[in-house]
């Protein structure tokens, strides 16, 4: 089940580019970050509310809590970030440096998380980072 939704997370990330590069036009970027934020949030609240998960809330420890928090600031500042560059740039050349994340976590999994790095990932991570590099230039 998890395939499905990290494919189903690809499409809609996909998506995402697309409509935030054609909605970004002569919007500031920061201001379109904190629309489609708010979205995200309400959207968000929603599901937990929908799905009767906020009776979990009184169970999250403190460790979990300030990880939590520091994603969400790392998520910010990255949604930050990637609108203004999707502003000023290509989204066909924005979005594959963006997507480089996926080497990044790949390695702060290895370093910070001790998860194994397979040949088979070394070779994907190459693959991924020359294919950013093919892409960009």
């Amino acid at each position: 089940m998890w395939l499905l939704f990290a494919v189903l997370s690809s499409v809609f990330a996909a998506l995402t580019s697309i409509l935030a590069k054609i909605g970004i036009d002569g919007v500031n970027s920061n201001l379109a970050t904190a629309l489609r934020t708010a979205v995200v949030l309400v959207m968000a609240w929603g599901m937990v509310f929908l799905t009767n998960a906020h009776t979990g809330l009184a169970d999250i420890g403190r460790k979990s809590w300030i990880f939590l928090i520091l994603s969400g600031l790392a998520t910010g500042a990255s949604w930050l970030c990637y609108y203004k560059a999707l502003q000023m740039g290509e989204a066909s050349k924005v979005v594959p440096i963006d997507k480089m994340s996926t080497v990044l976590t790949l390695i702060l999994a290895f370093v910070f998380l001790h998860e194994k790095f397979t040949p088979k990932s070394v070779v994907g991570c190459i693959l991924i980072g020359l294919g950013t590099l093919l892409m960009v230039l």
